[in-house]
């Protein structure tokens, strides 16, 4: 449990910073993006492709490595 909670911690704590870079560059957060896609209703949906990047490639690695961060955290604590 205490595992999973290290993990827990550090996925959250990356998220934070990885959200907050990314609104420091300007890049669309998946909180932008929703709401994007809610307002455009029937439009076409264009937005850069760096966001798509951002959203689909760089920020699910950044939240693995937050997992790997928490799950080596855990192992040097606790073995």
């Amino acid at each position: 449990m205490v595992r999973l909670y290290l993990i827990g911690i550090s996925i959250l704590i990356i998220a934070i910073l990885a959200n907050a870079l990314a609104m420091k560059l300007g890049l669309k957060t998946w909180y932008a993006f929703i709401e994007f896609l809610t307002a455009s209703g029937d439009k076409e949906i264009i937005i850069r492709l760096i966001d798509y990047v951002w959203l689909f490639i760089i920020y699910p690695l950044t939240l693995g490595c937050g997992y790997y961060l928490g799950d080596k955290l855990y192992q040097i604590l606790f073995n």
